[in-house]
């Protein structure tokens, strides 16, 4: 009978250990910017309930950054998204713990889990460190992705460390060393200056971690 109850005690434990986190919430709901601040009147608009940025008619002329009003510190975000592109520089990203710049005021300050050929799966250092952090094994990222297909990043910060996958499958682990770094801040979504390039990013959910 000792044992049983010893049995059941540590499963209510470790069931309250894992309800911790706070239960995944939608921070886009599809049909507004409510909850987001960017340049809404010519570089992101809304359709099929989807964030999409940039344009297949006309190379973009900056990096533009659609990013939440209120900041984060550990969580697990996850975000489907689309990349497509007609000529020159076809990218976008997520930032993670980032901030708005004020030189130039169109750009983000922060860790980016980056998208485009080359960068599928990279962490990089946006307009802080300018170089990627860490790169994931390039069969990863062949496995995982789906060119011109809705993808899903899962990424999920704690403390100092930074994990992420694409489609289920882990691209990167990264750990920061330098103290100096912050480690929270806004949710960012780029579309990369220097394309005919038009990027997606729907069914953004973020689980709050303790």
């Amino acid at each position: 009978m000792k044992t049983a109850l010893r049995l059941i005690a540590c499963a209510a434990f470790v069931a309250a250990f894992s309800t911790n986190a706070a239960p995944a919430k939608r921070i886009f709901d599809g049909k507004t910017f409510n909850g987001w601040e960017g340049d809404t009147n010519k570089t992101w608009r809304i359709a099929d309930g989807a964030f999409v940025g940039g344009s297949l008619d006309k190379t973009v002329p900056q990096n533009e950054f659609l990013r939440t009003t209120r900041s984060y510190t550990n969580f697990v975000l996850r975000v489907k998204f689309k990349l497509t592109g007609k000529s020159g520089f076809v990218n976008g990203g997520v930032q993670l713990r980032s901030k708005p710049a004020t030189k130039p005021p169109n750009e983000m300050i922060g860790y980016q889990a980056d998208m485009g050929k080359d960068w599928w799966g990279a962490l990089y250092d946006e307009s802080r460190r300018n170089k990627v952090l860490i790169k994931p094994d390039a069969a990863a990222v062949e496995k995982a992705l789906k060119k011109d297909d809705w993808n899903e990043y899962e990424i999920r910060c704690e403390g100092k460390r930074i994990r992420t996958s694409i489609n289920g499958v882990p691209m990167i682990d990264y750990t920061e060393t330098d103290d100096s770094i912050e480690q929270f801040g806004q949710i960012g979504l780029q579309v990369h200056g220097g394309g005919q390039t038009e990027v997606f990013y729907k069914d953004i959910t973020v689980e709050e971690l303790p």
